[in-house]
């Protein structure tokens, strides 16, 4: 009778070492973080809704928060909560950064995926990184000390800081991502689609205006909407170059005041409990929802193209 045998030793390469006790540790920890930062989102969103939902369900008023512009919430006499003026100043801030981070931004971008080579591509996206990690409290000093009485001076205007001042300096703060974004897109495009243009006699630039940017619309787009996300939720530099008055604006040297600097101003003051606390929490709902719906149809654009 032949010796029973043993069972066979486990490989070394299916043993559990310190290797794979790290590998497992390792994933649980990205695990953990991915669904934390979830979690967080809908503890934030929940943590607002309930705050400023006992004023939508009670001292709210819908004709009044979205066609008036006073807002006056510690008046003694009678508190209104009129926020037009703020969304418009929100609007007109935003609108004139978008007028002046699209171009710049588009125009970085086609040159850094098409016309730049080498060392000088990537001397520029790291130029292009860099302004993206300038806190925004530096941008607004900017508008504060540098943009307010350079505008006084070139156009004889008795104050600086107003629409003009911060949408140049948010559109400057917005221009970082939207390039990275819009510079992604271009680089998406096939380089078959750049090589039939040239074969059919076209010109560089023709192949870019004529093949590149239509095939890359949906991605440019997505850059462009990100950076609208970026200007609604800015905070301290709109707050500083703003001027921080309320009115609907009728020029660009008008001083608003801004959705986000309106809480970031007001909410340290307000009594917790009380209807300017919860009307601060109904801005944020607001511009929570904006904000949302903004980045999620980017974020679809932005898939729609890396399927493609």
């Amino acid at each position: 009778m032949a010796p029973r045998s043993e069972p066979d030793e486990p490989d070394a390469v299916d043993a559990r070492d310190v290797a794979w006790y790290v590998d497992k540790l390792a994933a649980a920890l990205i695990f953990v973080g991915g669904v934390s930062a979830v979690l967080f989102i809908i503890g934030i969103f929940v943590f607002v809704t309930r705050e400023g939902m006992a004023f939508v369900a009670g001292r709210f008023d819908f004709v009044e928060f979205f066609t008036s512009i006073a807002w006056r919430p510690t008046s003694l006499i009678r508190p209104t909560f009129g926020a037009l003026g703020l969304i418009a100043g929100t609007a007109a801030v935003t609108g004139l950064a978008m007028l002046v981070s699209i171009p710049v931004s588009m125009g970085v971008a086609i040159y850094i995926a098409e016309f730049a080579r080498g060392r000088t591509r990537e001397v520029l996206k790291v130029l292009v990184e860099l302004l993206a990690a300038i806190p925004s409290v530096v941008w607004g000093f900017i508008g504060l000390m540098i943009m307010n009485p350079l505008i006084i001076d070139i156009f004889d205007v008795p104050l600086g800081l107003g629409v003009l001042n911060s949408g140049i300096i948010l559109g400057l703060m917005a221009a970082p991502i939207m390039t990275t974004l819009a510079e992604d897109a271009l680089k998406a495009v096939p380089d078959s689609f750049r090589e039939a243009g040239e074969a059919m006699g076209a010109t560089r630039w023709q192949v870019i205006t004529r093949v590149v940017l239509p095939a890359a619309k949906r991605g440019l787009v997505a850059a462009a909407l990100l950076g609208v996300g970026r200007g609604f939720g800015e905070t301290m530099a709109v707050l500083m170059a703003s001027g921080h008055a309320i009115h609907l604006p009728t020029s660009v040297f008008d001083s608003v005041r801004a959705l986000t600097a309106t809480i970031a101003a007001e909410l340290g003051e307000a009594s917790v409990g009380s209807d300017h606390y919860r009307a601060l929490f109904t801005l944020g709902i607001f511009l929570f929802v904006i904000t949302f719906v903004i980045n999620l149809t980017a974020d679809v654009l932005v898939r729609r193209v890396r399927k493609k």
